[in-house]
């Protein structure tokens, strides 16, 4: 299942917020063609505005929170899936709504992916340790390429033509190259 995080008008000025989109929206076209169940949250819309057009997310119903964690508002979406496994996470802020919810996935039992390259924060130190807590915690920090090539399978998948199209052009630079330089310490 692919969960989509806030990702809102009032929201561009957070550093990557462009590219983490742009990163997010082509997780979202994979999950399209591929059937991925996606839920998509907002965090008070009345404050902090709608979902960004371009994340490309129309028709999917998004589900207003206040709370930081996904979890409590999608709550019918996952029980309605018993058999899932796993859940790709993509969206800001790190520190906050993608911990929390990541956090509140693991204790359900359930995998965690985080999509490292459309997740991003205000603060990249804010950032990095919440990648690392999120590590330590048992989830698996990934990009956005390797999560599409390990859904699809296989070069002979029905929809592999279409999503190598998508893949093609490498995601845009989110900073994350800075985090992880120099042996992060974090990281180790």
């Amino acid at each position: 299942m692919l969960f989509l995080c806030d990702m809102q008008e009032k929201f561009r000025h957070v550093v990557y917020f462009r590219q983490i989109v742009s990163v997010a929206a082509r997780m979202l076209k994979v999950a399209r063609l591929l059937n991925v169940p996606t839920v998509l949250t907002e965090q008070y819309p009345q404050g902090l505005g709608p979902t960004v057009p371009e994340l490309g997310a129309q028709g999917l119903q998004p589900h207003s929170k206040t709370c930081f964690s996904m979890v409590p508002v999608v709550q019918q979406e996952l029980d309605a899936r018993p058999q899932l496994r796993s859940v790709l996470l993509c969206g800001l802020e790190t520190q906050a709504c993608i911990l929390q919810t990541a956090l509140d996935l693991l204790d359900r039992g359930l995998q965690v992916h985080v999509v490292v390259d459309a997740c991003t924060s205000r603060s990249q130190v804010d950032r990095l340790v919440a990648l690392s807590r999120m590590r330590q915690s048992g989830a698996f920090l990934s990009t956005s390429e390797g999560l599409i090539l390990q859904l699809m399978g296989d070069a002979a998948h029905p929809q592999f033509k279409e999503i190598q199209k998508l893949i093609k052009e490498p995601s845009p630079d989110s900073g994350l190259l800075g985090l992880f330089q120099d042996q992060n310490p974090l990281f180790r």
